[in-house]
């Protein structure tokens, strides 16, 4: 039988704790997470004394919880409220908390060169593709990069880069970032089960991020790829408010639809005072494999029309690929190989470096 949260839950309704009840009765149990014969959760105590106190019942709820059928590591955290006498609780590492106050405008992020968000104005145009694999590519011409995955609603970045470990955190306070393709990775999504809806407020969906940007140990990076959600929402406007960007990207498909909401994408980085570094047109020549007969499903040059239009650098154009979707799902950059889409993505680099804006 699977492992699952209600056998785990039935257990835990088992122990006994100090105040009488038990941890589930007195509601003391956090963050339960479990992943195949992996089990962690939080006990989350009122104070200091009521931790202590509680270490007993924590010792006996890894030892029932290891004897279960199928269990092969137990991870438990004691955490409490309020401060202790002479040591600090472990501060809580829950993401989605409310923004703290911040004064003085954008401000840059220690450590980091440049930081280049990726935008459109809709979904569905590759945006998280293009992200991952200009992330990769950029790694490949020997930058420092990293790559941030702000789609709070809907993190694809850890299924992209084929990560899936949750990221550590030694001291509760700040959050080690995962290493993939010699790219340092983080995504709200590592954070979560994969499929778990994210249902909160723009409150909520702000902190996430502060905490994302701020409380990740970056390191040095010579450039942060932030991948954002598609639209001109919560998201966008505290990122441009609060991070000092070097600059955005805006992908889009040709077609007149895509278009369409790719000028309003401008338009808000215009309002918001962030520089446009330029376009990209993806999906934007279809070759077939079988005949070699070459198709523009989307149209074609529509973005590079509209580069030029408002005076943008048009970036490049990016193929439409079967190759560069199954490499995606599998977790490997279609970037990291030698194909026509990856000396696409290796061109798109380059020409950043290039211009000084990577």
């Amino acid at each position: 039988m699977a492992l699952t949260k209600e056998t785990v839950l039935a257990t835990l309704a088992g122990i006994a704790v100090p105040q009488g009840g038990t941890l589930v009765s007195q509601d003391l149990i956090r963050a339960l997470v479990v992943e195949g014969d992996k089990i962690r959760f939080v006990i989350e105590a009122a104070s200091p004394d009521a931790a202590r106190a509680l270490a007993p019942a924590q010792a006996a709820a890894e030892a029932a919880l290891r004897a279960l059928p199928g269990v092969g590591a137990v991870q438990v955290v004691m955490t409490a409220h309020g401060p202790a006498a002479k040591t600090q609780a472990p501060p809580s590492l829950k993401i989605g908390q409310h923004p703290t106050p911040q004064q003085g405008g954008p401000a840059p992020i220690s450590g980091i060169d440049r930081i280049i968000a990726v935008g459109s104005g809709k979904g569905g145009v590759g945006k998280s593709t293009v992200s991952s694999n200009l992330a990769v590519a950029l790694a490949k011409q020997g930058r420092r990069v990293g790559l941030l995955d702000a789609d709070i609603y809907g993190p694809s970045q850890p299924r992209m880069m084929g990560v899936s470990k949750r990221p550590a955190s030694p001291d509760g306070k700040t959050i080690i970032p995962l290493q993939a393709h010699g790219v340092t990775v983080m995504s709200i999504g590592l954070m979560l089960n994969e499929g778990d809806a994210v249902v909160w407020r723009g409150p909520m969906i702000m902190g996430a991020l502060q905490q994302l940007l701020t409380q990740v140990e970056w390191g040095k990076l010579d450039i942060l790829i932030i991948d954002l959600p598609p639209g001109t929402g919560d998201i966008q406007l505290t990122l441009c408010q609060r991070t000092q960007l070097t600059g955005a990207i805006v992908v889009s498909t040709p077609q007149d639809v895509a278009m369409l909401d790719a000028r309003r994408a401008l338009d808000m980085f215009a309002k918001l005072k962030t520089p446009v570094l330029g376009l990209i047109e993806n999906m934007s020549t279809y070759h077939c494999p079988n005949c070699g007969h070459e198709a523009h499903l989307f149209g074609h040059g529509g973005v590079a029309t509209e580069a030029a239009k408002i005076g943008v650098p048009f970036l490049g154009e990016l193929p439409l690929e079967l190759e560069t979707r199954i490499a995606g799902d599998a977790g490997t950059p279609i970037a990291l190989g030698d194909g026509p889409a990856a000396q696409a993505y290796t061109a798109l680099a380059r020409r950043l470096i290039a211009g000084g804006m990577a």
